[in-house]
């Protein structure tokens, strides 16, 4: 689906207007990384396992939990507590999950008018915040204890932000014109 468009519509048309001379200096995605904080259920072990346990069945691989590197009394955070869980997606599991993205859930989410240019970095990357979890069709609303939102990052190899901008709209990803 993604990957196929990638490789057979987008490298060509990135050559085409970028100039590349070789198709591995095409712009590519390397990988995406999903996190998630659980900072509000710090004690509660049974529902950190449930954050845990939805994330792995969003993403189709076991989250794993981040740690925190000190601590931080106002916050009742010891050193090497667990503050979030994170998953690191590449290859296969990462274009099946970026296709479920762009075509079922971003649709699903209310009032969505597309992504922001600003959510690319100048790196290249793009960082998408999602407020509530159910909106994926993994997950069945009536079995959520508690709802919790997610950072989605899209790491691309990208020289500059025109590259990953273009890369992106190429892939379908609905992305806002510029209203300058």
């Amino acid at each position: 689906m993604m990957e196929e468009k990638y490789k057979k519509e987008a490298v060509h048309l990135m050559k085409e207007k970028f100039g590349y001379k070789n198709t591995l200096a095409v712009p590519r995605i390397k990988k995406t990384v999903i996190n998630v904080g659980v900072g509000s259920v710090l004690r509660d072990e049974q529902t950190q396992n449930a954050v845990a346990k939805d994330l792995a069945e969003i993403t189709g691989q076991k989250a794993v939990p981040t740690l925190a590197k000190k601590a931080i009394s106002a916050f009742k955070i010891r050193q090497g507590m667990v503050v979030g869980y994170k998953v690191t997606l590449r290859g296969k599991r990462m274009f099946d999950f970026l296709s479920r993205l762009v075509d079922v859930v971003l649709p699903r989410t209310r009032d969505f008018r597309g992504l922001e240019q600003d959510s690319i970095d100048k790196s290249g990357n793009l960082s998408i915040g999602i407020k509530e979890h159910i909106i994926f069709p993994e997950i069945f609303p009536e079995e959520v204890k508690r709802i919790f939102g997610m950072e989605i990052t899209v790491v691309t190899d990208a020289k500059s932000r025109e590259e990953a901008l273009e890369l992106f709209k190429l892939l379908g990803f609905p992305i806002k014109k510029d209203n300058k």
